[in-house]
């Protein structure tokens, strides 16, 4: 039987499809645009040298290296293929009966502890709060909750979660015995002052699991590297069990490695202060379109359109990310990352197309 495209199961629900959208300008996925820095890609080199053994199960370089930089034991850590893998290895290991979740979130989430047998509670966040957690969250963290799913900054909204709430949070989850995995895989991106300061706050919060990865600032996600920060030994010994050994390469853990140099983090400040204003500029751009958008605190926008911006955009030759899959967004939604600011003014001449060609036709 001839192959067909169509035979292949499953659906790609994220962004960042190079191989359907090859050449075009990807607004997609929130990635550093500078990409890798020389030394990170070096370090990868130095990685695919060493393809001939078996990587370090225990990545204990970079978890020496990590736990230095972070200050933290290194039995706080975990490593895996991407933050993706650690949030099913989070899920897995806890086995809870029931979680909330936030609605918007990652679809990540769901599918993890879907896969782990759990019963779902959602928490709805709104527009007309611009979708930023809420006191009334507390309250949601019942008794019969085994488990909470939080992102700060939140994807795909761009909102944090004030530092006096967290700790609130963390201190509801500690008398309920709630584990709380807070992903922070774009942490990077934040203001520094506006940053949760969450590493601070494991030792002395066991139920807290941290998720951050090297993909969105390093600028790597074709060699997935993610790590989870715990205090939580029992745990932390549940993930090593069900994880798999060798689920980080060499070249990631390398390039890891390469990634907690002083130079990369003068250079991760630049990038951030960068994007910061290219974002600020984006969102004067948006505004002066009339696009409602949600302010945000990470490299990306996400906005509202009566226009199929993403079919439109395609025809520019741009990709952007259509949120019409996401719960509690559904069609109209769309995100947006912060790019360059020659490339983001690029996005933003088209926009101005589209708007101006509508009006113009309304006009006549």
């Amino acid at each position: 039987m001839a192959y067909q495209k169509d035979d292949v199961p499953g659906s790609y629900g994220h962004g960042g499809d190079h191989d359907t959208y090859k050449g075009f300008l990807d607004f997609s996925a929130n990635i550093n645009p500078f990409g890798p820095s020389l030394a990170v890609r070096r370090g990868a080199y130095r990685g695919v040298e060493e393809m001939g053994r078996y990587p370090d199960w225990q990545c204990r370089s970079l978890r020496e290296g990590l736990a230095r930089r972070l200050q933290l034991p290194e039995s706080c850590l975990v490593f895996g293929n991407g933050g993706a893998e650690l949030i099913y290895l989070a899920a897995l290991a806890a086995r809870p009966k029931r979680a909330l979740l936030t609605i918007p979130s990652f679809s990540e989430y769901r599918q993890a502890l879907e896969a782990a047998g759990c019963e779902l509670k959602e928490y709805v966040l709104t527009e007309e709060t611009q979708f930023t957690l809420g006191e009334d969250y507390l309250d949601a963290l019942t008794e019969e909750v085994d488990m909470a799913f939080l992102c700060s900054p939140d994807n795909p909204t761009g909102r944090i979660i004030s530092r006096p709430l967290l700790k609130k949070i963390l201190q509801v989850c500690g008398r309920r015995d709630i584990r709380l995995v807070l992903d922070e895989c774009f942490y990077q991106f934040v203001r520094e002052e506006a940053q949760s300061g969450a590493e601070r706050l494991v030792e002395r919060n066991p139920q807290l699991f941290v998720l951050r990865a090297f993909t969105k600032m390093y600028g790597m996600p074709g060699l997935r590297l993610g790590y989870g920060i715990c205090s939580d030994r029992a745990y932390m010994e549940r993930i090593s069990r069900i994880r798999q050994p060798w689920s980080v390469s060499t070249p990631a853990m390398e390039a890891g490695l390469a990634a907690l140099s002083e130079n990369e983090a003068s250079r991760a400040e630049r990038v951030r202060d960068y994007l910061i204003l290219a974002r600020r500029e984006m969102e004067r751009q948006l505004d002066a379109l009339g696009i409602c958008y949600i302010p945000s605190e990470a490299n990306y926008i996400l906005f509202r359109s009566s226009y199929d911006l993403f079919e439109r955009l395609l025809e520019y030759r741009i990709l952007i990310r259509d949120c019409k899959n996401y719960r509690g967004l559904g069609k109209g939604y769309y995100r947006t990352a912060v790019r360059t600011r020659e490339e983001n003014a690029r996005l933003i001449a088209a926009l101005r197309e589209i708007y101006g060609e509508s009006r113009t036709k309304k006009e006549r």
